[in-house]
């Protein structure tokens, strides 16, 4: 082990819009504990250049924090043809729930809508597992 494993990775601001997916939705159809519905709701899609700029490649784990609570995910590139840096998207699950702040400012709707993380790549060579997540 080297003095690396000490250093923190950089950290880059981003909002994470959440979205229902058909695929995971069929998958979810068949058990939201199979290992298909938690390999769709577990990945969080970059802009190509965010991606370049933090040195990620699709399949790559990254940490996703902020103070409601912090999950690892795999990342994979955005399919939108148009740039949004500092956006990320995620499908509507577990993963992505840990991430919610619990204060709905009086309406009674998280804001799963505009999700504040900061995300960096992690040193955890898995996605967190949905029994870490309840």
């Amino acid at each position: 082990m080297g003095f690396g494993q000490f250093l923190a990775e950089p950290e880059f601001k981003f909002i994470i819009v959440t979205h229902r997916d058909i695929f995971q939705n069929t998958a979810q159809e068949n058990s939201r504990f199979s290992e298909q519905y938690a390999e769709l709701s577990s990945i969080i899609r970059l802009d190509k250049d965010d991606m370049k700029k933090m040195g990620l490649k699709s399949g790559d784990m990254i940490l996703a924090k902020n103070t409601s609570g912090r999950v690892v995910l795999k990342v994979g590139i955005s399919v939108l043809e148009q740039p949004h840096p500092g956006t990320a998207f995620m499908i509507n699950g577990p993963w992505a729930n840990v991430l919610v702040a619990a204060d709905t400012a009086g309406t009674g709707v998280p804001a799963f809508k505009k999700i504040e993380v900061m995300i960096s790549r992690s040193k955890e060579g898995k996605v967190t597992s949905l029994a870490e997540l309840i």
